[in-house]
């Protein structure tokens, strides 16, 4: 597949190379540059494994395993061919494999695995995955979806492998893309052009829509706990759907964007939850040192430093842990401030409450 260059008054033709003459190997530059930066096949993807193997056949390896934001593990297979050989095979053995592994079995190999790339740090891969997943460390362990996402890169894929790829996507929990890698040798640099083709990026954003909806359900089906996500509304106006610490974070800097008193807001909660710390303190590092010095034995980690909230002389911080109070807290502050026409309502199915 020709790349074209606008070169003056006429196109200039660059034809695609290949890894093999460019002297590009799989495991060695493409697999160590896809983990170093995976964001370029999909900004949803943490690695948390390289060359993953805890299985009895130990020449049987992933390329890749990362988790996305849903909580869905992803097998990602690299080939450097120009069909892809029979790496979908592969990777639904693979994906078979990791499908039963727990929250605390991905966090043993993320651990392994940043122990081997940040040697030289001190790492926590149990928050760190929280972090990723967006809950804390006082949640309980969130459910690993047994349905796994495979992602197959290579430089082209043959016939068959994309009629057994499109197939596959038509049953349920199956998610397969095809990530194309195509270098050019451009005045003695080397380009890559990568391109999702299976599916197009157009039905990929549904799918993904799909996938988080019905990794809700699944969810709140298996567990009973509440996942629940809920819409700010400011005036009428929608905002997008955030998970619960995030919700009543949000509608407190939406009712202080609109008037309503950081001290008025205080009161109305429950004692512990929305704290002031005397002067006015700007930066995540300032205010983390703030509120361990005026508030001694707090765990910093449990609070939205990064969100502070200045107002007359006092910085405001909001307590990152509501779990069951979530919803009656939004009720509190949009019942506590009518006037300011900030309410909220659910974005997961189940009765619609608190509507401006």
């Amino acid at each position: 597949m020709p790349l074209y260059e606008i070169d003056g008054d006429r196109l200039r033709r660059h034809d695609a190379a290949r890894f093999a003459a460019l002297g590009i190997y799989e495991r060695d530059d493409l697999q160590r540059l896809l983990r170093d930066d995976i964001a370029v096949l999909s900004p949803d993807l943490l690695v948390v494994a390289e060359e993953f193997g805890n299985w009895e056949d130990s020449r049987r390896r992933i390329d890749l395993l990362a988790v996305d934001k849903t909580g869905h593990l992803v097998v990602i297979e690299l080939k450097r061919t120009d069909d892809g050989g029979h790496m979908e095979l592969q990777a639904l053995r693979y994906a078979a494999m990791v499908s039963a592994m727990s929250f605390d079995e991905v966090v043993a190999a993320y651990e392994d695995h940043l122990s081997r790339i940040r040697s030289d740090e001190d790492v926590d891969a149990r928050s760190e995955l929280l972090a990723w997943l967006d809950l804390g460390d006082s949640d309980e362990a969130p459910i690993i979806s047994s349905d796994v996402r495979i992602l197959l890169v290579s430089a082209d894929f043959g016939r068959e492998l994309t009629t057994a790829v499109l197939w596959l996507n038509r049953f349920d929990g199956m998610d397969v893309r095809c990530v194309r890698l195509i270098p050019y040798r451009i005045d003695g640099r080397v380009l890559l052009d990568i391109q999702q083709v299976i599916p197009l990026p157009e039905a990929a954003d549904y799918q993904i829509r799909v996938g988080r909806k019905v990794a809700e359900q699944e969810r709140r089906g298996t567990d009973n706990r509440d996942w629940t996500r809920y819409h700010i509304i400011v005036e009428g106006q929608v905002l997008p759907d955030e998970n619960k610490r995030r919700a009543v974070r949000l509608m407190i800097e939406k009712l202080i964007q609109r008037g309503v008193p950081a001290a008025a807001i205080g009161g109305a909660l429950s004692p512990g939850r929305f704290r002031p710390i005397e002067g006015e303190h700007h930066g995540e590092d300032e205010v983390r040192v703030a509120l361990a010095d005026q508030y001694p034995g707090v765990e910093v980690s449990r609070w939205f430093t990064e969100h502070a909230l200045v107002q007359d002389g006092r910085t405001w911080v909001v307590r990152k842990v509501w779990g069951r109070n979530t919803e009656p807290t939004l009720t509190t502050l949009r019942d506590s401030f009518p006037e300011a026409k900030v309410g909220f309502q659910r974005a997961t199915p189940g009765p619609a409450a608190g509507q401006a």
